[in-house]
């Protein structure tokens, strides 16, 4: 038996998250941060720039509270942010680091997009070839692309909203399922966070990335790393799109049967279970686990 660990992305935000945790140092040491998860407002804890280190603050917490009761996976990933967490998790960034990294990733992604007008989609029901031919045909319209590729029959495109909204019409018509639009506050995971990337470039130079101890499945990839660095992984990751589906399924390939969720909520479960149902599933809720909670007693394996 294999474990895998996945940490939620953005978007999946709660006030409350990470207050059960209370006190723990970590908080003291970014109390802006810490009375944003606590007390919100909501608006301001989904503006990107905060909720990025919020979510990775509460989820390094978890992680650590994971491993003291020897909860350790042999593979781990992250959707989008939660990549960050996941490579905290294999031990590549320092707690405070990767607070300080999803801070700035936050803020260059907010600031490459600010001048904008765009839009997220989930298209539901629809097969990737003729979505993707629909993003073709609405180009003319402005830079619009599959951004995610979440599970079977989940897939979400994001660009300019001229583009995004003639791709939503365009898989009505050609009967997709249900087309949703998303709250989010850019275009992420397109072309259009060109400058975010670079900006990533340049500060990944003053860092530090330490020795992985644990397989990272990354986003970009579906797999682990070949001959690319971290850093140039990371680079590209804003302005790529997502495979977690590819991503699941190369865990399953290499013999994980139980997936730990490690976030407010259960997205990424659900997705997990839209590919295969026979994974057992487990879910670590940012604002449920008690410091001693009884969840943690005996390893999951």
């Amino acid at each position: 038996m294999k474990l895998g660990i996945i940490y939620a992305g953005q978007g999946s935000q709660v006030v409350g998250m990470g207050k059960s945790f209370y006190p723990h140092e970590i908080f003291d040491q970014n109390e802006d941060l810490k009375e944003l998860c606590f007390n919100g407002p909501l608006e301001k804890l989904s503006y990107t720039p905060y909720t990025q280190p919020c979510m990775v603050m509460v989820a390094t917490i978890i992680t650590d509270l994971l491993k003291e009761h020897g909860i350790v996976p042999d593979y781990t990933a992250g959707l989008s942010l939660g990549e960050y967490s996941a490579l905290y998790c294999a031990g590549v960034f320092k707690r405070q680091q990767v607070i300080d990294l999803a801070r700035f990733r936050g803020k260059v992604m907010q600031e490459a997009v600010s001048e904008i007008e765009s839009e997220m989609i989930a298209v539901l029901g629809m097969k990737e070839e003729l979505l993707q031919d629909l993003c073709h045909q609405a180009s003319s319209l402005g830079v619009v692309s599959i951004s995610n590729y979440n599970c079977p029959g989940q897939l979400v495109v994001a660009g300019e909203k001229k583009a995004v909204e003639k791709v939503k019409e365009l898989a009505l018509e050609n009967k997709a399922r249900r087309v949703i639009a998303l709250n989010t506050s850019g275009p992420f995971h397109t072309s259009l966070l060109k400058e975010a990337s670079l900006a990533l470039k340049e500060r990944f130079k003053k860092e530090t990335f330490h020795e992985m101890k644990i397989p990272v499945i990354f986003n970009t990839l579906g797999h682990e790393i070949e001959y690319q660095s971290i850093p140039e992984i990371l680079e590209k990751q804003v302005m790529s799109p997502v495979y977690f589906e590819k991503s699941i399924r190369y865990m399953i390939d290499q013999g994980v049967d139980t997936i730990i969720e490690v976030g407010p909520g259960k997205v990424l479960s659900g997705f997990v279970r839209k590919i295969d149902r026979s994974i057992q599933l487990s879910n670590r809720r940012y604002g449920v686990i008690e410091k001693n909670s009884e969840s943690f007693e005996g390893r999951i394996k």
